[in-house]
């Protein structure tokens, strides 16, 4: 794994120069690489490439970069690993290798079969920028699901890229204004979506696509990315009808398997992530069925019981026999990472399991250089809750006219949550197990949001937003479109629950839980690798009907069927438990000296983004226990956290 940036300024620098610009902007990701550095620049040109190397394949000079291809007409920074390079190799006959890096194939590729036709034979995760000496042009590329990160975009009159926006907030042309929509678009989601950044003129690379520019392009005319894979062309490849149960299973196993052996490769030691959950344990238990030595395992764990999944992790790891780490961490080791997180995520970032993420992420980092994650899981095989009750939300209120909801709405509202909290306290012994919740009155608070809806598809909006309306919060901010509000970018899929993934797959997953696990994992100098996004099992997870994902009310059947071949089902099968941590109990205790001065009114009034009034509302509300807005503060908290950092 490794950090990549440079810039392309027709306009150039002297060689001196644009060296020492492109130096400084590989400083600013060291963590991404701290075993090498190289830069490579063609003054006439104007063209600038920059890398920092975590050496994970190929640990001689034979794997530094910049690289340049066999015949000299490319050279490369790259981003990544190519899981199939040595099969690719198998396909360029003639050519003599110098190391046995995946870089060095990608360029011999890039040579023999063009740029688009090599990305299209890769399996791996990557970001990389190519130059053509013989064009005079560059190539922008990134991986098909977005696990690694790459932004670009003119900034004057030189064009900038990198792995992470700190790189390009080096280069002397950085303006660094803030882009008011896109603050709305994080507010709504937690995250930036792409293809926007917290910057303006600065995008994010669509996952699946390339982007080329040459000597007569300017920031009016850039060209879009082209895609070499699209999640929707998957999505809309239609059922398989030859599978039934025993063979889908096999079938899955088959293809995990692969994809876990093939990122089992690595010149340093390598591990896994093991929450005891569902996905972590399918790739743990498939890559000690490849593996000749105990798999090394990492697992944080927490005093809080509602929290706390280590006990589940160890009773796993004991099954499979692995050699099991595990750390418990005190809540004030956990807050102590949060300091560090504006710095870390480079742009506003709030799903605040990036705190336990940092945490197993450093722990790995002490025994292993690379770790093996269950990621991806949630969104192929319906693994979130909200794929079962949306569904069934809009079934049992769909049918009734829109004034009679909203009607019903308005009687769950007259109660605050904590009057509708007393409520069900003294009913509980009445009630059924099903319908004792945790803070009851904040869901039916929430379940009020969605009672007035149109479609299904606006509960899942609902579902997937921290803030209503975010464009009345940020100053002179208009929302932009997006995957979730475009239908245009839909997949044709059958069925409400499979749009739901589809959109989970676009966006929750590359640009929240694919950018939590890069930077945590990356800010330790470790490589994470995600098996169950192999494009192979995506593709295969979108040929499977939805009773095989979804059955008799329970998710990831299908998925769950596998694990069951390694692990008996009484050690696995428990309710599903998020990664988090206790935020609303150390908002209003330990954290509230931190939040009450960055939340000051008069903090936010001066510094001219947001209208405190319905922030200063909810931070009221929030202490004084009506309301639980942990994670609507934690969002403004993350922004104006980052906004100090970023002066």
């Amino acid at each position: 794994m490794c950090g990549l940036t440079g810039y392309w300024q027709v306009a150039g620098d002297s060689a001196e120069a644009s060296e020492a610009i492109a130096r400084a902007m590989a400083l600013q990701i060291t963590h991404r690489g701290p075993d090498d550095s190289g830069v490579w620049v063609d003054a006439v040109a104007g063209i600038a490439l920059a890398h920092r190397r975590l050496s994970i394949l190929d640990l001689s000079p034979a794997g530094h970069q910049p690289m340049a291809s066999p015949g000299g007409r490319y050279v490369i920074v790259f981003n990544g690993e190519i899981y199939n390079h040595l099969e690719l190799r198998a396909g360029l006959p003639g050519i003599v290798w110098r190391g046995h890096s995946d870089t060095e194939t990608l360029l011999a590729g890039f040579e023999a079969w063009g740029i688009e036709a090599t990305l299209k034979k890769c399996v791996g995760m990557f970001a990389l920028a190519l130059w053509d000496r013989e064009t005079r042009s560059l190539t922008l590329a990134r991986d098909r699901l977005g696990e690694k990160p790459l932004y670009y975009g003119w900034q004057g009159d030189a064009f900038l890229f990198g792995s992470e926006l700190k790189a390009l907030r080096a280069h002397p042309a950085f303006l660094g204004e803030i882009d008011r929509d896109a603050l709305a678009l994080y507010l709504r989601h937690n995250y930036v979506p792409a293809p926007y950044s917290m910057y303006r003129g600065i995008a994010k690379l669509p996952p699946g696509s390339w982007l080329t520019l040459t000597a007569n392009i300017s920031a009016a005319v850039s060209p879009a990315p082209t895609f070499y894979w699209r999640a929707c062309d998957a999505a809309q490849a239609g059922v398989r009808r030859d599978l039934n149960d025993e063979t889908a299973i096999a079938a899955l196993d088959a293809l995990l398997r692969r994809a876990t052996g093939g990122q089992m490769v690595a010149d340093v030691p390598l591990g896994a992530f093991l929450s005891g959950g569902i996905d972590s344990s399918t790739v743990v238990a498939l890559m000690q069925a490849q593996s000749s030595r105990p798999v090394q395992t990492f697992t944080i764990g927490f005093h809080e019981a509602g929290y706390n999944e280590a006990e589940h992790a160890h009773a796993v790891a004991a099954h499979f026999g692995t050699e099991h780490t595990e750390l418990y961490v005190t809540a004030e080791q956990a807050m102590a990472v949060i300091p560090r997180l504006p710095a870390l995520y480079d742009e506003p970032f709030a799903d605040s399991s990036q705190i336990p993420t940092f945490l197993v992420a450093e722990l790995a980092r002490r025994h292993v250089t690379v770790s093996l994650s269950g990621d991806g899981g949630d969104e192929l095989f319906a693994g979130y809750n909200r794929y079962v009750w949306a569904s069934r939300i809009w079934r049992s209120l769909g049918w009734a006219p829109r004034p009679l909801r909203a009607a019903l709405a308005g009687i769950l509202t007259t109660l605050p949550p904590a009057a509708w909290n007393g409520v069900f306290a003294g009913l509980s012994l009445l009630l059924p197990k099903r319908w004792r919740y945790a803070n009851p009155g904040d869901k039916l608070h929430k379940l009020a949001g969605i009672l007035a809806v149109r479609s299904p598809e606006e509960i899942y909006l609902a579902l997937v937003s921290h803030t209503d309306r975010p464009a009345s919060v940020v100053i002179g901010s208009r929302e932009p479109v997006t995957v979730l509000t475009d239908r245009r970018q839909w997949a044709d899929v059958p069925d409400f629950e499979s749009r739901m993934m589809y959109l989970d797959q676009m966006t929750y997953l590359p640009d929240d839980i694919l950018t939590k696990v890069d930077r945590a994992a990356m800010g330790v100098s470790l490589e994470t690798r995600v098996p169950l996004l192999d494009h192979r099992v995506v593709e295969f997870a979108w040929q499977l009907p939805l009773s095989m994902k979804i059955r008799d009310g329970q998710t990831k059947w299908l998925l769950r069927q596998v694990l069951y071949r390694y692990v008996p089902r009484e050690l696995i099968e428990r309710p599903k438990m998020g990664f988090g941590i206790p935020l609303d109990v150390w908002l209003r205790g330990p954290l509230r000296d931190w939040a009450e001065s960055l939340l000051d009114e008069a903090k936010l009034r001066q510094e001219g983004y947001f209208h405190p009034e319905p922030i200063r509302q909810k931070w009221r509300e929030h202490l004084s226990g009506q309301r639980n807005w942990a994670y609507y503060l934690w969002n403004v908290l993350m922004f104006q956290a980052w906004l100090e950092c970023s002066r």
